[in-house]
Formats: structure tokens, C-alpha cells, sequence
């Protein structure tokens, strides 16, 4: 079954990372854990985040929400089915419809309306509010190419991934993932310098640093990938994964009190305490 990264919760949703650690803070959704304990999210937690906002949007009550949305996680398919999605508001009540098939989610003023549809094998979520003018024809998008491509053809998506950041050199999120991939894939001096050549045009990005950092450390580069973390941090210090590779970090270089530091903030943010 597919998952989905923070970034791509960010394109898809148009959610930004710090939105969306606060909704898993809140309990709305629990991701699983990846390989580098990333967040790792399936089709059911993109829409329950999705429904989340529009109706902490709303101004729901957040106990209603939850009620609303452990009803709409149990209704909800495992993966998109052929017909589509729609999440809308009928009424007083939330109602989602898959083909012909319609169920009340729960009563309540909700001002929500979701299109989810599978387009070439990219999952896309829009948010109905008002009708708009046509738009011209999109360009290309090679950001969602390339992550379509990943698993059936990594070389395809790494040079989508490679179009992405030519198109957009400040697509922080193409960057990343391009690096992350030619990382996986053992090129790691190429992987070294697309790190580098992101970092010089956008500037300190936490999860780009948080990825060189991974990448400095399998190189066997701790003093850089210590670095790498610590700046990353400064730039975004509720990145969990980033305080937990740093304890691991410090214990192996002998700096116990550091690791311990590290541990504990990692375990506050899960927690929901970030204090």
C-alpha cells in the first residue's frame, strides 16, 4: 500500500509541515514511522487531515471533530477507489460519497468540500469553496512525475526530479527528495552535491539539512552531519526526527548528557509537549 511523505501532505493538501505536526500533536491523525523514523501517511490519514483543518476551520468543537473523524477513518476505503471521493456538506451533515454509494459522516454545520481523484496515479484533493474562472492549462508537473516514479522507475524519477528543480530552483521539496533518492540508490557523492547545490540556492531548509545530515552520517562525516542537524534545528526545532538522530549521534560519539538532552525533547514532541 502506498504512503505519503510530509512533503507530499504539503503538495497534495496544501499543508504546511508545521500544520501538520500540529493536527498529529492534536491526535487527529497517527502516521506510522518510515525507515528514518519519517512520518509516513496512508490514503486514509491524507483525508483525515485534510477534514481535519476545514473543520478546525470551521471552528467545530475539537471533541466533535474527533467524534467526526474516527466515524469518517471507519467509513473510509483502504485505498482510493476507482469512482473517486467527495467529502461535502448536505444540509446539516457531512456526507461522503464514493461512486453511488453515500454515508452520513455526522451532524453539524460543517463548511467542507473535498474532490479526491486519482489522476495518472497521483492523488489529488480539491477544495470546493466558490467557482472560479477557468485557469490556462497547467505546465508540467514534474514534482508529481517523479514521485509517481519512484518505486516502478528510479532512474525516471530522478531525472523528473532533476526537471523539477530546473523548472523551480527553489522547489525545496524536489531538492530533498532527489538528493534522498540518489542517497537510496548509493550514488552518494551525487547525492552530496545536489545537497550542497540546494543548500546554496534556497538557503537552510529543515528537511533538507535533516536529510544531508542522514546522508553525512552514512558517509561516516559525524562532525558535518552534526552540523547538519544542528542547523536544522535552529530553523525548525520541533523536528522530532532530527533531535532523535542527534541522540544517536552523541551516544555513539561518547557524549551521553547530549544524547540524553536530544531523547528527551524527541519524546516530548511525540508526546505533544514541545516544552
Amino acid at each position: 500500500m502506498r504512503s505519503y511523505s510530509v512533503r507530499d501532505v504539503e503538495r497534495v493538501l496544501q499543508l504546511a509541515p508545521d500544520t501538520t505536526r500540529s493536527l498529529i500533536r492534536g491526535g487527529f491523525v497517527h502516521p506510522a514511522r518510515g525507515p528514518r523514523r519519517e512520518y509516513r501517511f496512508s490514503f486514509q490519514d491524507l483525508i483525515v487531515l485534510r477534514t481535519a483543518r476545514a473543520l478546525l476551520e470551521a471552528k467545530i468543537p475539537k471533541k466533535r471533530i474527533r467524534r467526526s473523524l474516527e466515524s469518517l477513518r471507519r467509513n473510509l476505503p483502504e485505498s482510493m477507489p476507482l469512482s473517486g471521493l467527495a467529502i461535502s456538506a448536505v444540509g446539516d451533515h457531512v456526507v461522503v460519497r464514493d461512486g453511488d454509494a453515500r454515508w452520513q459522516v455526522d451532524s453539524g454545520q460543517y463548511l467542507l468540500g473535498l474532490d479526491v481523484s486519482l489522476q495518472d496515479g497521483v492523488l489529488h484533493v480539491v477544495e470546493h469553496r466558490q467557482a472560479v474562472p477557468a485557469a490556462p492549462a497547467p505546465v508540467h508537473d514534474w514534482f508529481a512525475q517523479a514521485l509517481n516514479l519512484e518505486s516502478s522507475d528510479p532512474d525516471g524519477a530522478l531525472s523528473a526530479y532533476r526537471h523539477a528543480v530546473d523548472s523551480d530552483p527553489h522547489n525545496a521539496a524536489a531538492w530533498t527528495n532527489w538528493g534522498r533518492l540518489l542517497h537510496e540508490r548509493g550514488r552518494t557523492d551525487e547525492a552530496d552535491a545536489v545537497y550542497r547545490r540546494a543548500l546554496a540556492q534556497i538557503g537552510p531548509d529543515p528537511l533538507l539539512l535533516f536529510n544531508q545530515g542522514v546522508l553525512l552520517e552514512d558517509l561516516g562525516r559525524s562532525a558535518a552531519a552534526l552540523a547538519a542537524y544542528q542547523t536544522a534545528l535552529e530553523e525548525d526545532p520541533e523536528l522530532a526526527d532530527c533531535h532523535y538522530n542527534l541522540a544517536r549521534l552523541y551516544e555513539a560519539l561518547g557524549k551521553p548528557q547530549h544524547a540524553i538532552r536530544h531523547l528527551g525533547q524527541y519524546r516530548r514532541l511525540l508526546s505533544g509537549d514541545g516544552h
